[in-house]
């Protein structure tokens, strides 16, 4: 008799759970979530190498160890004077014990910060980067949108 712990996915599923874990391959079935409608109808792929939008979010909406924004209260878990929040029990008890959990890199200036003190923004996909401060949020803003202006200028042939 076979049981639930019998069963094995088939070299289809295996396939196409090793080629989801390889960074770079984008899957063949459409444009990921950041593509902007026109790179998605035009050519079924995003500007190459663009950074997708970020907006800003507030802390409490985010789970702080799978850096995801949540898109509802989180819960607070008090550390040394600063509230940091989690989605489950598990998260909560990391970020209590774990203090790497608790800091992220700002992604402008490659410096530690805290999590709890952070300025937070969401891309498209739900997960979060955490900036020092709002200049620096602003700053990889424009970078952004920058990269995206340059990038759909050249795909469309704009700039000889």
């Amino acid at each position: 008799m076979r049981t639930s712990s019998d069963r094995r996915p088939g070299p289809a599923l295996l396939a196409l759970l090793v080629l989801a874990a390889v960074p770079g391959v984008a899957p063949t079935w459409g444009a990921p979530a950041w593509a902007s409608p026109a790179e998605k109808v035009e050519t079924g792929k995003p500007a190459a190498a663009a950074t997708p939008a970020v907006k800003r979010v507030e802390p409490k909406t985010v789970c702080m160890v799978t850096d995801h924004a949540m898109g509802k209260p989180q819960i607070p878990v008090e550390v040394e004077g600063r509230t940091y929040y989690g989605c489950c029990a598990v998260c909560k008890g990391r970020l209590a014990k774990d203090a790497e959990v608790r800091s992220a890199v700002d992604p402008m200036t490659g410096k530690k910060v805290d999590k709890a003190k952070a300025v937070i923004a969401a891309r498209e996909d739900g997960t979060v980067l955490y900036f020092e401060s709002e200049k620096n949020l602003a700053e990889y803003q424009a970078k952004s949108q920058a990269q995206s202006q340059t990038k759909s200028g050249q795909a469309s042939g704009g700039s000889r």
